[in-house]
């Protein structure tokens, strides 16, 4: 086992103090606005790390309650000091225009804002307050920051302003004048509109630049800072060659990133040989670039031969890709993910992102988690088939990279579940014994973040596979009440996927099974002992496997399942659908011949025959319980061994409950074939057997025509219900049913004939 690598004691306070943040730094002012104590003063280097950690908490730990006015604490800037600020809104309305005002007295180096989708043009406002000392911005993903809302004006009883009292109109005046030392700026998806040129223009240290998603057809502007810019980004921008063009004149650059995401189909600009070779010639400075997504419209690999000689090498004169061994060294990084240069042997980077092998997808999530989850997703599904065909060279890594590309993206389809999929492999006993604990809780906290935030049955099902890899209870102790709670409100949807309550079921009992009183006790509390949905569910599901499976039946019996009817037959008195679930079970365990000696004894009998007079569920407790005893008395005089109770009062009492049912009664069952019925009618040893198979297909006919007329023509039951009316041990009553249900059925095949003409 790996050794715990407990977190840092700067880590544990500042946990606690955000969790208690009342019993701590700050008190509650008029029982609504936190409040810092006046003795309190902060230096930059707690107060950076108490928002940043406070937003890591807010959008990875769901149990984790937010507070209203946290970000007013730092609004004084005599006893607060922040500098480097990190909000990322993974939660739609978490950062809104007056947090931001919070910070407006702060003299602030650093801020990045990524998707803060609440953030309007106020925002654009209050970041004029840190133009004198902002050297790092980003605005990634905020799209509504460049929009106001604007009251159309209109008279009182005007309908357009009743309609639409405020509109959302394009701020297009601002600029980054002032901002004289920003040399960092991220405008990944920008608003359409917004004049770039004109918005960048007075920004004089700029040193890199992301314009991720922002569609330019003009990039001139780039120019003014040629000889400046050492970093690049033009993710999914459709180019150009004019574009080529300006970037061939960018000689300082350091980090170019032109990459794409090749699912989307507009992009008409394809990669040539000719351009690589320009960037290697041209671009001499360059240690990072990134083509990943590109289509080559000629072969830059070098010929097959030379490609195959000697071991796999970076060095650019050894390139597989042709137009690389002009470099004059070894790209750091080199992005090729989704191009087939990625599969080349010899490809000058030191680090390259790709599908061709582990460390290739592993680099790739490491790359694009943060801002492109549409590339992350995809590299983490080709992690999961490496996981569950191959094995990972780089466990511990490719655990703790989903992990984080979990919690970037908790809201994110495509990323929950590949993720929640991959987690399931990367957790197993292949890989358990280099885990930290630290590590295991926190796949266990991102695996109930998923369960909590995204409803989708595959992710959940995952999920609840990736728990069961870990020892129960003893690892999910530390979330104990949350992973029930969880697992409880699995089993209570009614709607919810069988597989996954089987699942569920699975982990409830293996949680409560070697616990403590105390847990037992709290687990109760939740509703477990008395969760209807828990006991029907797990009866449910074994009268679904029992069903026609004789095998089953009878490991039914050698698991004391008899015993286990009893006693929750006793514990859940009223609970009438599990009754009705227990009796069909045993329905099953009695259409087996040889297994219904096992149920002989005067303890079971006593009860069936007990449970014919129920009203539990309309009918269907007696229905089964009289069907079971069909099977049982169908088996003739010398096959009941008990003296009590007589076969015959156990026949009076059957005989009396089919008489009291509603015939007309709308059943909660499901037959897939009538065999089991049906082999009940050709007899003479139990006239009441024959009749409650009779009633039975009187009623399902009847009432449900469309579905079981189809299936008793199929499997041959009329001719077996003409020799009822013919027999001459069938009582009348049975006879004249069985006549009815033949009449259905040709009626409804009449009712067939007239509608296909």
């Amino acid at each position: 086992m790996a050794l715990y690598s407990p977190e840092s004691l700067m880590t544990l306070c500042t946990k606690y103090c955000l969790h208690n943040l009342e019993g701590t730094l700050c008190y509650m002012q008029d029982n609504e606005t936190l409040r810092l104590h006046p003795d309190v003063f902060l230096p930059s280097e707690i107060c950076d790390r108490l928002v940043n950690m406070y937003m890591d908490l807010v959008n990875t730990d769901n149990s984790f309650q937010p507070h209203e006015s946290f970000f007013s604490l730092f609004s004084d800037h005599r006893s607060t000091r922040l500098t480097h600020i990190h909000l990322r809104g993974i939660q739609e309305d978490i950062v809104q225009d007056q947090d931001l005002v919070a910070f407006s007295k702060q003299d602030l180096v650093e801020l990045r804002l990524v998707n803060c989708e609440k953030l309007s043009a106020k925002s654009l406002q209050t970041l004029n307050n840190f133009r004198s000392t902002l050297v790092s911005l980003s605005l990634f993903g905020c799209k509504n920051i460049f929009y106001e809302e604007e009251n159309p004006g209109g008279c009182e009883g005007d309908n357009e302003s009743l309609v639409n009292p405020t509109r959302q109109v394009l701020v297009r005046d601002f600029t980054f004048a002032g901002f004289h030392r920003l040399c960092f700026l991220n405008l990944g998806h920008l608003t359409d509109g917004v004049d770039v040129d004109r918005l960048l223009r007075p920004l004089t240290s700029l040193t890199s630049l992301d314009l991720s998603g922002v569609q330019l057809n003009d990039i001139q502007f780039l120019l003014q800072w040629q000889k400046r810019l050492g970093s690049l980004v033009l993710y999914n921008m459709d180019l150009s060659e004019e574009h080529i063009w300006v970037l061939l004149q960018l000689t300082n650059l350091r980090h170019l990133d032109i990459s794409r995401d090749r699912t989307s189909s507009f992009y008409k600009f394809k990669l040539t040989r000719k351009v690589l070779t320009a960037f290697a010639q041209n671009l001499k400075n360059l240690v990072s670039l990134d083509i990943s997504g590109h289509l080559m419209l000629d072969n830059s690999a070098i010929s097959c031969h030379d490609e195959a000689l000697g071991p796999a090498s970076n060095e650019p004169q050894k390139s597989s890709i042709e137009p690389f061994r002009a470099l004059r060294r070894s790209f750091q990084f080199l992005g090729l993910f989704d191009t087939t240069l990625c599969n080349l042997t010899h490809i000058p980077a030191h680090k390259i992102t790709g599908e061709a092998n582990e460390d290739q997808i592993l680099n790739a999530i490491e790359a694009y988690t943060e801002y492109r989850p549409e590339i992350a997703s995809r590299a983490i599904n080709h992690l999961f088939d490496i996981a569950r065909i191959e094995q990972c060279d780089q466990p511990l890594r490719a655990l703790q990279l989903v992990i984080s590309a979990l919690k970037y993206h908790k809201f994110d389809k495509s990323v929950q579940v590949t993720g929640s999929a991959a987690l399931f492999y990367l957790t197993g006993s292949d890989y358990r014994h280099e885990q930290s604990i630290k590590l295991r809780r926190q796949v266990i906290q991102v695996v109930l973040n998923g369960m909590e935030s995204y409803q989708e049955v595959t992710v959940q099902r995952n999920c609840c596979l990736t728990l069961c890899n870990f020892s129960i209870p003893e690892e999910l102790e530390f979330q104990y009440r949350r992973v029930n709670e969880l697992l409880l409100s699995i089993l209570n949807q009614t709607r919810q996927d069988e597989s996954i309550q089987r699942i569920a079921v699975h982990l409830c009992n293996a949680l409560v099974c070697q616990v403590d009183n105390d847990h037992k006790e709290a687990v109760g509390k939740m509703g477990f002992v008395t969760c209807d949905q828990v006991m029907e569910f797990s009866w449910s599901a074994l009268w679904n496997i029992t069903d026609e499976t004789p095998d089953n039946c009878e490991m039914f019996l050698n698991c004391n399942g008899m015993k286990l009817f009893l006693e929750c037959l006793n514990e859940f008195q009223g609970k009438q659908e599990l009754h009705r679930n227990m009796l069909g079970l045993l329905g099953n365990v009695a259409e087996v011949k040889h297994l219904r000696p096992h149920l002989m004894t005067t303890q079971f009998i006593s009860v069936f025959s007990r449970l014919l007079e129920s009203n539990a569920d309309g009918i269907e407790v007696s229905y089964n319980a009289c069907g079971v005893l069909s099977h049982i008395i169908f088996d003739g005089d010398e096959a009941w061994t008990i003296t009590e109770p007589q076969r015959v009062e156990v026949m009076d009492r059957m005989w009396r409950a089919i008489s009291s049912w509603d015939e007309n009664s709308r059943r909660n069952i499901n037959y897939r074939s009538f065999e089991p019925i049906l082999r009940l009618l050709p007899q003479q040893v139990a006239p009441v057997s024959q009749h409650w198979a009779t009633w039975a297909l009187f009623n399902l006919t009847s009432v449900y025509p469309e579905k079981y007329c189809p299936l008793l023509i199929k499997e041959n039951g009329i001719e077996l219900l003409k020799g009822v009316i013919e027999s001459d041990a069938a009582r009348p009553e049975t006879k004249a049913m069985a006549s009815e249900v033949i009449c259905f059925c040709e009626i409804f095949k009449e009712e067939r004939m007239d509608t296909s003409r």
